[in-house]
């Protein structure tokens, strides 16, 4: 039976709880808050964050039939996964990820090095926060706003950096397990389909567009989000 590992990024609250509803609705599923993310040193590559994460589901001997969920660097970590250890691996739900390095608007990794030790622009920082979630629930929203405040914005920076060297077009026409893509049109984060390039390269992938969805579709969308991941777990089920 495919074991659902759902993988964070440094956006809404930069910890599993980003998952929430993914959570609550599969049962039995797995979420690790990466390292950094408000206790230990964060990782300084896609690479050796995935090695933590391999290292944290074989000691709770989670290491087949894995189905790797993610959102931005925790996209990135599924694919690389994906990649290194196709055998373990039985399927991949991306979300808001590249294949290259993305374009960041300028003095947007400076800002969140300034807002560790600004208390203005640390405010500032919170309301983009805030404002990057405008279409998550505002109790959710809220949740995780609160794990922002723990979190920090030096690691959302330390996780920034390491997204933007992440580059693996040389070997995604290699990837093997099947794949979802999810991308949310009305994210002004990302206004490029980075997803729609990956879909291009990688045949027989699926592409789902959702609309009223950004930078965080498995907490804009979660209903259909789910649904998405359900009907995928179906299609890994049949022979």
């Amino acid at each position: 039976m495919p074991q659902l590992v759902f993988l964070h990024g440094p956006g809404a609250g930069g910890c599993a709880e980003a998952f929430r509803y993914q959570l609550d609705y599969f049962r039995g599923s797995l979420a690790p808050t990466l390292p950094g993310h408000g206790a230990g040193a964060s990782c300084t590559s896609v690479e050796r964050y995935t090695e933590w994460v391999r290292g944290w589901l074989w000691a709770q001997d989670r290491h087949h039939d894995l189905v790797l969920v993610g959102y931005t660097l925790g996209a990135c970590i599924a694919l690389h996964y994906g990649l290194d250890y196709p055998e373990e691996v039985s399927g991949l739900v991306l979300m808001t990820v590249a294949m290259r390095p993305k374009h960041r608007a300028p003095g947007s990794l400076d800002m969140r090095l300034r807002a560790a030790t600004e208390p203005a622009v640390h405010e500032q920082w919170i309301a983009a926060m805030r404002e990057s979630m405008r279409f998550v629930a505002p109790e959710l929203r809220e949740r995780l706003i609160a794990c922002h405040h723990q979190v920090g914005p030096r690691s959302q920076h330390d996780d920034l950096v390491v997204i933007d060297r992440f580059d693996v077009r040389h070997r995604i026409s290699t990837l093997t397990p099947p794949l979802l893509l999810i991308h949310g049109v009305d994210d002004l984060l990302a206004p490029e389909e980075y997803e729609r390039e990956i879909h291009e390269a990688v045949p027989g992938s699926q592409y789902l567009t959702l609309r009223e969805a950004g930078h965080f579709p498995m907490a804009e969308q979660p209903a259909a989000v789910n649904q998405a991941i359900a009907t995928f777990l179906d299609t890994l089920r049949q022979p």
